[in-house]
């Protein structure tokens, strides 16, 4: 348990520690609760699996997206309402944190309650929608339904997780992300096993870690000197909601996009047999391996940006950017360096029997490899612009790779080069990517050290954008 700080020692601490320490700090418990979060998300499909049913897989698989619906809401008001606080907090605005807290808590809770209604309401319809066909769609009704009755708090836990990031208290983040996972993994095989429930007491487990997962953070939010969500201070103005979209908006993107491309890119490869899904699915997993550490780290300044932003202390922002961008760099040119070199090695621990998964997947691997280390540099690019504010340039940036690169990329290399378009469509969007994000971060960078943040969006006094 770290030291309890006042929010006047908070605000010392992150103006004032030394940028690596201070990176270090606030990003190890952030890496630390995304690699947690993977396993979270893989625990039901690992379980249910074990029943021995493809349907009942299937049905899990089935509801996915419908999370990731829930998950993008729940980002959206979280780092929306996060980059706002971090910048009153900055400028010792409190009053406008707290506001700013409870609006998106609470309309983050509203809004999950409103879609897991909407969803139950709509149950039957919603499955097939979403891809069930009639031997599927049992498990996945049952899934769903507790999916569904545990909306409002998995979409406001997010939030929570967001808002004690971005406070600068990644330790009670991680502790709720972790709690909430641990459990998980517990329930699951007495729920779906002992308890006889099957595909549903994987959700029923899911929701019952998800309501622990969301009181831990609830119990956070009043230690360490953070800020205290309360219903007086719920303020669902105009203004309000403007803040939320201008830092959330990127993050929705970013989620909605994501799942677009991929379903892309495994329909590109289907053309091309069973072996090159599995490759590419399997390349995918393992690079967003490789790249959640550095989501990580990045998530790790994004305090550091907003504090020192809001508080007019512009050096402190370019000198984080610059140390997070180098770290990140190093570290992706070492593991993509490592993972060329034992490509075929790396897909054979998943699936050691096909020699031409492993083929199509290390040639594959390697060319994403190539050009991974570039990815430093835009993600601590987007997450610099998105938390000051800046939600049309964020917004771009958080389109680009998975979205506005990507997608044309796998509509148009694969006619012309075949299997390699497929294998170089993301590496292509990645390059693309870096050229878009150079001309926006540099800019922006040359502002702060010019002296004129003001010309950018910052939180007044009152509370207000400038």
């Amino acid at each position: 348990m770290p030291k309890t700080l006042t929010a006047e020692e908070k605000h010392r601490k992150m103006m004032e520690t030394p940028i690596p320490r201070l990176v270090f700090n606030l990003a190890t418990p952030t890496v630390a609760s995304m690699l947690v979060s993977s396993l979270y998300n893989m625990a039901d499909t690992y379980f249910v699996g074990l029943l021995g049913s493809a349907s009942a897989t299937a049905g899990v698989g089935v509801v996915f997206p419908l999370m990731a619906v829930l998950q993008a809401v729940g980002f959206m008001f979280g780092h929306g309402s996060g980059n706002h606080m971090s910048r009153s907090l900055g400028a010792r605005d409190t009053g406008d944190a707290e506001r700013m807290a409870s609006t998106g808590f609470f309309s983050a809770l509203i809004a999950g309650a409103v879609l897991g209604v909407l969803g139950l309401i709509f149950l039957d319809p919603l499955v097939y929608l979403l891809g069930s066909t009639p031997t599927i769609a049992p498990h996945a009704m049952d899934y769903m339904f507790y999916i569904l009755i545990g909306g409002p708090w998995f979409v406001s836990s997010l939030v929570l997780n967001n808002q004690l990031r971005f406070q600068g208290s990644a330790f009670y983040s991680m502790l709720g992300i972790i709690s909430g996972a641990v459990l998980n993994v517990a329930l699951d095989p007495l729920f779906i096993f002992v308890l006889g429930m099957g595909v549903g007491g994987a959700a029923l487990a899911t929701a019952t870690s998800q309501l622990v997962s969301f009181v831990v953070l609830l119990l956070g939010t009043r230690r360490g000197g953070n800020i205290p969500i309360r219903l007086r201070a719920f303020t669902p103005t105009r203004e309000k909601f403007r803040e939320i979209l201008r830092g959330g908006i990127p993050s929705l993107f970013r989620q909605g996009l994501g799942s677009v491309s991929i379903m892309l890119l495994n329909t590109a490869a289907a053309g091309y047999g069973d072996a090159a899904v599995a490759a590419m699915s399997i390349v995918s997993r393992v690079t967003q391996f490789l790249a959640s550490a550095v989501v990580g780290f990045g998530q790790g300044f994004q305090p550091i940006c907003g504090f020192n932003y809001g508080g007019g202390h512009y050096h402190r922002v370019r000198e984080a950017f610059w140390f997070c961008v180098k770290v990140s760099f190093v570290f992706l040119l070492v593991v993509s360096g490592l993972a060329m070199a034992f490509a075929p090695r790396v897909i054979w621990v998943f699936l050691m029997d096909d020699p031409e998964v492993i083929r199509i997947g290390a040639q594959a691997l390697r060319q994403q490899c190539a050009v991974l280390p570039l990815f430093s540099f835009v993600v601590v690019s987007n997450m610099m612009l998105q938390t000051m504010g800046l939600a049309g340039k964020a917004s771009l940036m958080a389109a680009s790779r998975q979205g506005l690169f990507l997608i044309p990329a796998v509509l148009v290399l694969p006619r012309v080069f075949g299997l390699f378009g497929v294998q170089m469509s993301q590496p292509v969007a990645d390059v693309l990517s870096f050229v878009l994000a150079l001309p926006l971060a540099l800019g922006v960078l040359r502002e702060l050290k010019e002296g004129r943040g003001c010309a950018l969006p910052r939180v007044d006094h009152a509370g207000d954008m400038e």
